[in-house]
């Protein structure tokens, strides 16, 4: 069985991706399960939120799982797992072992040989997935940071929502602290970054990069649709385009939400992104993808990205601080 993530920061498409990535005959896919934010908490402390207080106690500390955790898995199995597998586990890394093990049973019913989870937040989260789930892709979606930051504040007035709150200036952070999380993992075995732009832009090769990495049958061609639930679009609306899996091009809502000084301000303190998409580009050039496996050779971290006049700088940091 083998085990995909697509991660990124809320409204870079990623549900667009995991979509097309469902519209494979052999891939299983479900709603966004919440999963590991909901074991390990503090979602909110990881992003960097200023404002954030953690609520792991000593035990949470020491291994156990938090209980909303225990509870989501429970709901989870409810859903996908037919029958009980006794007691709930405390301990966080055993609840994970449960969640993948429910997962492929899942996929195996369907006849499936892979599944896609798709929750933006799991980003927050990749090494403690890693460290539970043996053969575990990641797909990393990035999108310029003013399209993004849009699209929340487009989301939010849609269905008004605690995921999208928090205003422009906290999600400027978390989309500079995103980039800073994809850079890392920038040639890392197991991780594949995709810029959503490129996907709309080329999507046959970027398509044919991603269905490589994530060794999907590429005899079998896509089904007209995802053969599996991806989201429910009438508990969120601003997903209905994205859930059919079929890439469309998407016009920018930045200037229709934001006056020129907004958009100035977020020009000014989101991170360079077309230095970030070169830099994903050069790597995809330099590393031809293998079965499974991206650039391993590159190591895990990218130190650097550079701005716009040439100068090398540490991954993540902003022109000016926010």
């Amino acid at each position: 069985m083998r085990r995909i993530f697509v991660v990124g920061c809320p409204r870079s498409g990623t549900t667009l991706v995991q979509a097309m990535i469902a519209r494979h005959p052999d891939v299983f896919s479900l709603r966004e399960t919440y999963f590991f934010e909901s074991l390990l908490g503090d979602a909110q402390v990881r992003w960097g939120d200023r404002e954030a207080r953690s609520t792991r106690r000593w035990y949470h500390r020491a291994g156990m799982a938090q209980s909303w955790g225990r509870r989501r898995l429970h709901e989870l199995e409810r859903v996908h797992a037919p029958r009980r597998r006794g007691p709930m586990p405390r301990r966080w890394t055993a609840c994970a072992r449960r969640y993948a093990t429910m997962l492929d049973d899942a996929a195996g019913r369907q006849q499936r040989i892979h599944w896609v989870e798709k929750t933006p937040n799991h980003l927050l989260f990749l090494d403690e997935i890693a460290d539970c789930i043996p053969d575990v892709q990641f797909v990393h979606v990035l999108r310029n940071g003013v399209d993004v930051v849009a699209s929340v504040r487009d989301a939010d007035m849609q269905l008004e929502t605690r995921a999208f709150s928090g205003g422009m200036v906290r999600w400027a952070r978390r989309w500079n602290h995103a980039m800073e999380m994809h850079l890392a993992r920038m040639g890392a075995a197991r991780h594949h970054l995709l810029c959503i732009e490129d996907l709309i832009g080329d999507t046959e090769n970027e398509w044919q990069m991603l269905r490589d990495f994530l060794v999907l049958d590429p005899g079998k061609p896509l089904l007209a649709h995802p053969g599996c639930e991806v989201a429910d679009a009438q508990a969120e609306p601003w997903k209905t385009s994205a859930i059919t899996g079929i890439v469309k091009s998407v016009s920018g809502k930045s200037q229709a939400l934001f006056g020129a000084q907004s958009l100035a301000w977020l020009r000014e303190h989101l991170v360079n992104y077309e230095t970030i998409r070169d830099a994903v580009h050069e790597q995809h050039r330099r590393s031809p993808l293998k079965p499974g496996r991206q650039g391993e050779a590159a190591g895990r971290r990218c130190t650097a990205v550079h701005n716009s006049a040439g100068k090398s700088q540490p991954a993540g940091r902003r022109m000016t601080p926010l």
